[in-house]
């Protein structure tokens, strides 16, 4: 697994980079797949919902709307807690922080259990939002103190593919936990589901205490000379490496909240697809829960591997805004003709890999581009207003779909809107970047 993390995190052999190779492919092998398995399982654990429909929606009387609020609410709770999550971590440390959220979010997972009517749904949708909040920008910070700019798309595509990983996972062990865990000791198949997907979390808690360190100049496993050189490389990065402060300066910048609108744009387009995936390839004639469950690892499998490669070759040619505009284009253009509805389960599943292929490879490259922008100071609290103002896609999204099939009985509507935004955000990022440009060539 190290060696395969390493080939996707765009590192150099040593004969091309040198002892800069080796001092990347250490530290990747180190925190990257500890990290990556951390995050696989807190995406799986939000996004498991989307598997538990299947059966909870009937067992507790909920309609499309009820469910699409529940998923959604989330990402209020979410919203209101990253930027402090991370400002908290930048100040305390990745590793209390993270533990903290790990053992947090764990409880309230696996608590999904006990959810018998719809305010006992939404109370613990938004808990598990509040207690996740941060660990995603989280990640994005603690990775700006490791590795410098031209190789975060390649890292970052890691943990979007571990999103991938976890619709894969997602399809394999969810469907069978509730077809053949059902009834056991008196329960549900999905609060089987829940109590299973919801406890590696607490684990990993655990050993997060253990195995991480806050910054470069703790570890170790470092010599003082890599130390050095790293906090070269970083250059501006280099205060935030070594443990400086962290400001709120990111909240008063325009240009973030412009990113945090294209943020937006990309997430709701795939949460879309976290969310509403298994209902989508239902609706293609697939009838039965586990066979449901499969498919969607298709276009997971396929998503995982795309990405990795996309965002490795916009790192190697330096071009992130012309990569992020193609993939999102291209993303767009496959959600709208999911609207065709084609007779061929074949072709349905094409689109739906194309769409999710190019949609998540566009997510690693974008924040490749803002992170460049931000000093040492300011990315703590413009990574996670970046981040929770473009999730609340998260609130809107789930809840309007589901509002529109609900009235319609079909989500061609919705994807003619997410498509029609995508492509806005591809416009607005480039306008962005362009005005970047000319103010620096200024």
């Amino acid at each position: 697994m190290d060696n395969a993390i390493t080939r996707a995190n765009g590192v150099p052999s040593a004969t091309a980079d040198g002892t800069d190779g080796a001092l990347y492919r250490k530290i990747s092998r180190r925190i990257i797949p500890f990290l990556f398995i951390c995050y696989v399982v807190s995406f799986l654990d939000r996004i498991n919902i989307g598997f538990a429909q299947l059966q909870l929606k009937q067992d507790l009387g909920f309609t499309d709307a009820m469910y699409g609020l529940g998923a959604g609410i989330f990402y209020i709770g979410y919203v209101l807690f990253e930027v402090p999550s991370n400002l908290l971590l930048a100040k305390y440390g990745a590793r209390r922080s993270f533990v903290r959220i790990m053992l947090l979010w764990g409880a309230a997972s696996v608590a999904m259990m006990f959810v018998a009517t719809p305010t006992q749904f939404y109370v613990l949708r938004f808990l598990l939002g509040v207690f996740e909040a941060g660990f995603f920008p989280g990640i994005v910070l603690y990775l700006t103190y490791w590795f410098p700019p031209r190789r975060r798309a390649s890292v970052m595509s890691i943990f979007f593919a571990g999103v991938m990983v976890a619709g894969v996972l997602g399809g394999l062990l969810s469907g069978w936990i509730m077809r053949d865990m059902a009834g056991i000791l008196g329960l549900k198949g999905w609060q089987w589901m829940f109590v299973i997907e919801g406890a590696p979390a607490l684990v990993l808690a655990v050993v997060g205490h253990f195995w991480l360190q806050d910054y470069p100049r703790d570890v170790p496993w470092l010599s003082t000379a890599e130390k050095a050189r790293l906090a070269a490389d970083l250059g501006e990065g280099s205060t935030a490496a070594a443990g400086g402060h962290a400001s709120a300066a990111g909240l008063r910048s325009p240009r973030v909240y412009v990113f945090a609108l294209v943020y937006f744009a990309m997430t709701a387009a795939t949460l879309t697809l976290n969310f509403w995936m298994p209902l989508m390839i239902r609706d293609f004639g697939v009838s039965d829960v586990v066979q449901v469950s499969l498919y969607t690892v298709i276009p997971n499998a396929i998503g995982a591997v795309g990405l990795l490669f996309i965002a490795r070759r916009a790192d190697r040619r330096a071009s992130h805004p012309r990569y992020f505009a193609l993939c999102a284009t291209g993303g767009a253009v496959a959600l709208a003709a999911l609207t065709t509805h084609p007779a061929s389960l074949v072709a349905a599943l094409a689109l739906l890999s194309a769409a999710t292929v190019l949609l998540f490879a566009a997510l690693p490259i974008f924040w490749a581009i803002p992170t460049t922008y931000l000093s040492a100071e300011a990315r703590a609290s413009g990574i996670a207003v970046i981040s929770s103002v473009g999730i609340t896609s998260g609130i809107v999204s789930p809840w309007a779909i589901g509002r529109i099939k609900t009235a319609t009985g079909s989500m061609d509507n919705a994807l003619y809107i997410l498509s029609a935004l995508i492509v806005l955000s591809v416009f607005v990022l480039l306008a962005a970047v362009r005005k970047r440009a000319q103010e620096t060539a200024a």
